[in-house]
């Protein structure tokens, strides 16, 4: 068995995995959100809960954060839960759970995920995105994780959105403007939609569950989430041009996308044909549990 934790900005799952990459147990509870201590307590609890109504003990853990481990400091970077920058998450944890635990950006254990066991089991090359509080993104290629020289391998969210003509700017937390993620996070939608139509929307699952009883400021809205979200991936196929496209996190259950983004990206690949497919995970919102479950070999 091992541990699986897919630590989100505002949600932390935890579940326990088998060899046959099976869910045993699954939980989860909102993100203790701006404390990187408490941060860490309630992943120790969480953990703790797990193995005492099992009875299992010192099993491995995987986690997957919104952000990456840099190499040389060993502190966490580029997380947009930015409570965790620059903070020794890895060593802290296996300091007080005994050194059993490894860390990947929770994009990469999504993309690994689906790349293994999910929908895009038999692809040769495997692009994952997650859109829900972030924006990121990972590269399987053959079966194996594309980490990158720098440990940003397939992270797209902190690209500048191409092809951009309405004159806006936008400030990311990264110290940029106008980048991918204030245009297809969660936040990020919704802070455009509400400014351009003027619309209090709480969220933006309220943005869509607006959109489906037939808003017409919603529709507008999500018209353009769909047209930002293809723009974004028709750059990803102009440089990777992977087999498929994987979507993730909240806003990738919205089922529209999939039959219109692909409709619209090909106002931007540079090909006469486009044979990637987008498709939804298999997996479903545990894709990232069961990749991080996988950071270890299963015994």
């Amino acid at each position: 068995m091992n541990i699986g934790i897919d630590l989100g900005g505002t949600k932390i799952e935890i579940a326990l995995v088998n060899s046959q990459h099976e869910i045993i147990y699954q939980y989860r509870e909102p993100t203790i959100r701006g404390n990187y201590a408490d941060t860490c307590q309630q992943l120790i609890k969480l953990i703790a809960q797990v193995e005492q109504t099992h009875n299992l003990f010192s099993l491995p853990i995987g986690i997957g954060i919104p952000g990456s481990i840099a190499k040389q400091s060993g502190l966490v970077k580029n997380a947009n839960s930015t409570w965790l920058n620059g903070q020794p998450l890895l060593a802290d944890l296996n300091r007080a759970l005994g050194g059993r635990v490894r860390i990947a950006n929770d994009a990469n254990c999504f993309a690994l995920s689906e790349a293994l066991f999910g929908n895009a089991k038999h692809a040769e090359s495997v692009f994952g995105v997650i859109i829900g509080t972030g924006c990121g993104g990972g590269l399987v290629i053959n079966g194996q994780l594309i980490n990158g020289v720098n440990g940003i391998g397939g992270e797209w969210g902190h690209n500048a959105m191409p092809w951009v003509d309405d004159g806006s700017l936008v400030n990311c937390y990264c110290g940029l403007q106008n980048c991918i993620e204030t245009y297809l996070s969660g936040p990020g939608w919704l802070a455009r939609s509400q400014r351009r139509y003027g619309v209090d929307w709480v969220d933006a699952k309220a943005i869509y569950q607006d959109f489906k009883q037939g808003g017409v400021q919603a529709q507008s809205a999500f018209d353009d989430y769909v047209f930002n979200l293809a723009k974004g991936l028709a750059s990803i196929i102009n440089i990777f041009d992977p087999e498929v496209i994987v979507l993730g996190g909240g806003l990738g259950q919205m089922l529209e996308l999939y039959d219109r983004v692909p409709n619209v990206w090909q106002n931007w690949v540079f090909s006469d044909q486009i044979d990637t497919k987008l498709i939804a995970p298999k997996l479903g919102d545990s894709s990232g549990v069961l990749g991080a479950a996988g950071l270890w070999p299963f015994k």
